[in-house]
């Protein structure tokens, strides 16, 4: 391995990519917090985001949660359970496949529509644009990765998956993400680089749940029409102005 160049790509350069993700959210959060958002565009057009906006945000979470297996996931712990490397592996490369592919064809609307909408162009960004970018190559390099799952010979659960969770233990080992093949290497270094870029772009709306929604108290609405519905009033119940009429 070429110690000086494989150091800084699959040791100094993850640590860079992770802290920019981390005090970039922090930064934007307290400085620009009506920034935070996706800036929506369904006023625009919507025809296409109906469907293109579902299949890519499911198909998203399903390449996430297959991340999650996949690197986060020790090989010695689905042996424990009795799953064998046989049966991951077709679980992984049937899922990721069907996941990518919804990823893709969602991804594939989108663009179109923002390309070709003019108002919805007229509102996409450079950043939006190198986003984009970053984004559809990173999951091009990664349906590549699975495809190579059905013709290669390479483990990536012994390399590439300990090389990423030695990231967090704080003991990554550059020379297993040496070793991998070539496809591996760009899809991983693209991936970190867009950690980097993250906190930049509309992604940050990922990290949006409306928990307010669950504590907020109750908005009550009242009417100021004489008669509310079809229905009839019942005796006792009839409304009281309480505002004094001017004589």
């Amino acid at each position: 391995m070429d110690s000086a160049l494989d150091t800084f790509l699959w040791l100094i350069f993850p640590y860079i990519c992770l802290s920019i993700f981390v005090l970039g959210h922090i930064v934007r959060y307290r400085y620009d917090k009506f920034g935070w958002t996706s800036r929506s565009s369904q006023m625009y057009e919507d025809s296409i985001l109906r469907w293109a906006n579902p299949m890519f945000h499911f198909g998203i979470l399903a390449v996430f949660l297959g991340h999650v297996m996949g690197l986060g996931v020790p090989q010695s712990w689905t042996d424990r359970v009795g799953l064998s490397e046989g049966a991951y592996h077709f679980m992984a490369v049937t899922v990721g496949a069907v996941a990518g592919l919804f990823t893709i064809v969602g991804l594939i609307g989108l663009l179109y529509r923002r390309r070709f909408t003019k108002a919805v162009l007229g509102a996409t960004t450079k950043t939006d644009k190198a986003m984009y970018l970053m984004l559809t190559v990173v999951i091009l390099t990664g349906l590549i990765n699975t495809g190579s799952g059905v013709v290669g010979d390479y483990n990536y659960r012994q390399g590439v998956s300990v090389w990423f969770r030695g990231i967090f233990y704080f003991n990554p080992q550059p020379e297993l993400m040496a070793d991998a093949p070539l496809n591996f290497q760009i899809h991983g270094f693209l991936a970190i680089a867009l950690f980097a870029m993250w906190p930049f772009t509309r992604l940050v709306h990922a990290f949006t749940a409306p928990l307010g929604y669950f504590f907020r108290p109750y908005i009550l609405y009242r009417t100021r029409d004489d008669h509310e519905g079809s229905r009839s009033r019942r005796r006792g119940w009839d409304k009281v102005d309480t505002i004094p009429r001017r004589r």
